[in-house]
């Protein structure tokens, strides 16, 4: 009985997550190309550095530290849950205790790490809830994306107390049958069962089985909470650093539609070709969210919405409306409202864009370019990315930018330069200097 109401818990749990992950890989549909995934070696030694090894986290040492220990406690405690998943379709218990002396590692590190996220999770609640960290507030940050963290750090705080609860009632479970029964080595779990070796051996069982099926049962809502949460980045952050973009910080690509009409233009035979006549015509930056590329979309999936890029933006800091993590997390939203209608109709219009309804002309030109954002985000996103895209739209599609950019335009395409002034007068300074002959 037990394995078939586990089998219908996970057949539900998976069609969920199926369905959620069709739902946006149909959206990462309506987006551009961003660029060609090359060079994976050093693709994967970047997400061994920056991802695996938290070294983009740890500049912030102490709290750094905490975090990086909590995402090794979960690659460590992965082992445990996929072990559950085969013991509830098989029926076994600790299935994977063949491994000998792996196994006794595994399983004492992940009642180690059980402890240590239990209490790390304590200290990110206090340290959002009662110290009031500068860099978790911001008008983008809403009432309901407070609520959003304090769920996932309780939901993973309840997480940890239930595997230890089960690997406590565990070791009492077993001894009762036999003391040489209990497989693995559970350090914490050990100086807690001495708290509860009193108990009935009926108890003991039903709160092994009561932590079993807590546990695993929080992991699979978890699983299906986290695409509609900001914690989406403990399963996106990964791919997101494989994925960064492995130019130097402050490049900017050429627009392939304006590289394209530059090459028309210096083809003399383009001037005698037509063109197609169905031929899409395309739009110069970003205005709304189908203009942007799936890269975009993925930075705004994976954010963590730490602050740190922010905290660290000088013209945020100078008071201007600016705040690189308001234009991830609006990315993140327009998608979210705009995507599921332009799945059924690709010319849907809500007469509403990202550009203007969510993120000010006064934010974009705020901007310096300084990449402080980028270099300092845990995992990779460059925000002047899409910043710049928006940019282009507003000059090339409107030209609206400010008023000195504008100047300095009609300069450029006059006088050859940025300064208002003929270029035969350009060397003029030079008359003022007295040479010694």
């Amino acid at each position: 009985m037990k394995q078939i109401i586990f089998l219908i818990v996970l057949l539900i749990t998976l069609g969920a997550f199926t369905y959620t992950s069709i739902r946006l890989f149909s959206w990462f549909k309506l987006l551009k190309p961003a660029f060609p995934i090359g060079d994976i070696g050093k693709r994967i030694k970047v997400t061994l550095e920056v991802a695996f090894g938290q070294t983009k986290i740890m500049r912030k040492p102490l709290i750094g530290f905490i975090h990086a220990m909590v995402w090794w406690g979960f690659i460590v405690i992965l082992f445990g849950s996929i072990e559950m998943v085969i013991d509830g379709l098989v029926g076994t218990e600790r299935v994977l205790s063949f491994m000998g002396s792996g196994y006794e590692f595994l399983t004492a590190a992940g009642d180690i790490f059980a402890l240590i996220i239990a209490v790390a999770m304590i200290i990110f609640l206090g340290r959002r809830n009662l110290m009031h960290i500068a860099r978790f507030e911001g008008p983008e940050m809403k009432k309901i994306t407070h609520q959003d963290a304090n769920l996932a750090l309780t939901i993973i705080l309840f997480l940890m107390l239930s595997l230890l609860g089960m690997n406590t009632f565990y070791i009492l479970d077993a001894i009762n049958i036999d003391p040489n029964h209990v497989v693995g080595l559970y350090p914490v779990s050990n100086f807690m069962a001495y708290a509860f070796h009193n108990m009935s051996p009926e108890s003991i069982h039903f709160w092994h089985e009561f932590n079993w099926w807590a546990h695993i049962g929080l992991i699979f809502l978890f699983a299906n909470i986290l695409p509609y949460s900001k914690h989406f980045h403990v399963f996106m952050s990964v791919p997101n650093v494989f994925l960064s973009r492995l130019q130097p910080l402050g490049y900017i690509d050429n627009m392939p539609n304006v590289t394209e009409e530059v090459k028309l233009m210096m083809d003399p035979n383009a001037a005698f070709t037509e063109p197609p006549a169905d031929e899409e015509i395309l739009r110069f930056g970003v205005k709304d969210v189908e203009d942007a590329t799936w890269k975009n979309y993925l930075d705004s999936l994976a954010c963590t919405q730490c602050g740190r890029c922010t905290s660290v933006c000088p013209a945020n800091i100078t008071g201007k409306l600016l705040s690189p993590r308001k234009v991830v997390i609006n990315m993140r939203e327009r998608m979210k409202e705009k995507a599921p209608s332009l799945v059924k109709d690709k010319n849907f219009d809500d007469s509403k864009s990202l550009l203007r309804d969510y993120i000010s002309e006064e934010e974009l030109w705020a901007c310096t370019l300084c990449n402080a954002c980028a270099q300092e985000c845990p995992i990779n996103i460059n925000h002047p990315n899409l910043i710049v895209a928006m940019r282009r739209y507003l000059v090339m599609e409107e030209s609206a930018a400010p008023a000195e950019l504008n100047t300095m335009f009609s300069n450029i395409e006059n006088n050859g330069a940025p300064w208002q002034f003929s270029p035969e007068d350009r060397l003029n300074w030079a008359n003022e200097i007295y040479i010694e002959e």
